[in-house]
This record gives structure tokens, sequence and C-alpha cells, in this order.
């Protein structure tokens, strides 16, 4: 590209350039500080606390015959919840390409009470794009929980004689599976909540950074299950 051009690009967006990094380094920032915490405490993040309690869960279920049925049923409300946040996100993702449709219609407008940042079209489309990928990803992790759930689902209920006898349907096993579905869930609300900036980056930059700060601070609570170390 250009010399020239590229600085012309630069000094264009450089107010949602600007905002877009410093959201990213605050993001970073906070998953750093996290992972040093965790790694001084476990129990420090409910991510933690929650893998502890499924594995529990597995392991109480299979090792005792008569809880079938309630197993079969927290299975099914668990992958019900999946199904629900794929059909919200589908209506996301539709809603989101609606808006690429739109772009010489209501890019301006909605930018009437912008503090700054550019109103070209251009970045309207990279805007939409970058909340469209958070959505996609949304959407393959609620997808992949179903999926992984779906297999739980039998294992759950193998006979402890079968398991006995194959390592891959142990408890523990079935357990880390479970685990992962949980995770995967996990990365589908935290891309919902990273939707917010993204939201409110179309009507401005600055906004976008107040949306990140405020994302964190309320991810900083909902990660943490007790003061760690």
């Amino acid at each position: 590209m250009d010399p020239a051009a590229l600085l012309r690009i630069i000094l264009e967006f450089q107010t949602d350039i600007a905002c877009f990094v410093l959201s990213l380094l605050i993001v970073a920032a906070y998953y750093i500080l996290h992972a040093i915490r965790v790694k001084k405490d476990a129990s420090y993040s409910i991510h933690f606390v929650n893998g502890v309690v499924r594995r529990a869960w597995v392991e109480h279920v299979m090792r005792n015959p008569g809880k079938d049925v309630m197993a079969v049923q927290t299975l099914r409300n668990f992958i019900m919840n999946g199904i629900l946040m794929v059909s919200t996100t589908s209506l996301l993702i539709v809603g989101t390409l609606t808006l690429s449709g739109q772009t010489e219609n209501i890019a301006r407008s909605w930018h009437v009470i912008s503090l700054g940042g550019s109103h070209s079209a251009e970045l309207w489309i990279v805007k939409i794009m970058c909340l469209l990928a958070d959505f996609l990803v949304a959407f393959f992790s609620y997808v992949m929980s179903i999926r992984l759930a779906n297999h739980v689902l039998f294992m759950v209920n193998v006979p402890r004689e079968v398991y006995g006898q194959q390592q891959a349907l142990s408890p523990e096993a079935v357990a880390l599976r479970l685990n992962r579905a949980g995770q995967f869930v996990a990365i589908g609300t935290r891309a919902y909540f990273f939707a917010i900036p993204l939201v409110f980056w179309l009507f401005g930059p600055i906004y976008m950074l107040v949306a990140t700060i405020g994302t964190v601070i309320i991810l900083s609570r909902l990660d943490r299950h007790r003061q760690g170390i």
C-alpha cells in the first residue's frame, strides 16, 4: 500500500484505531492479572469451581446407578439451554447482516451523538464484521457444547462393569468431556459480553472504550469465586 494512502487512513481513523487498541489492551491486561491470581489460588476463579462441581457430579452419578433419571434430566436442561442460545445467536447474526446492507442509511445517523471517530461507510463495514465475528464465535461455542453434552448423555449411563474395562468411558473421562462442554458455554457467554463494546462502537469509539471498561469491571466480579490471595 502507498505510504501516503496508509497515512491518510491512519489520520482519518485515528480515534477509532486508538480506542480499539486501548480496548484490546484493557481486556488483555485483565486476563493477564486474572491468570496471575488463578496461578496463586485456583479456587479464586469461578470457572475452576464449576469444573470441580461438574467432575464431582459425574463421578457421583456414574457410581450410583439409581441416579440415571436425574442425570438425564440435568443434561437435558443443559442441552436445552445451549439450543436456546444457538437460536438467539442465529437471530443476532441475521440482524447484524441486515445492518451491513444499510450502511449509507444509518452509518451517519448512528454517529449523531458521537464524541469522535469517522463516519466512513468502510469503517462501518469493519465494525459490523467484528460484531458478526463475535456472534459467530458464540454460535460455534454453543453448538460445540450441545455436541459434547449429547455424548455425555449416553456415556454417563454406562454400567460400571462396562466402563471399568474402558478407560475412555471412566467417570474421569466423562467428566472431562462435560467440562469441555461447560468451557464452550463459558466462551459463548463471554462472546456475548464482548458484543457490548462492539455494539457501542457503532455509535462511536469513545463509547466503545467506556463500554469495555464497564464490561471488564463486571467480568472481574463474575469471574471471581471468592477473595483470592
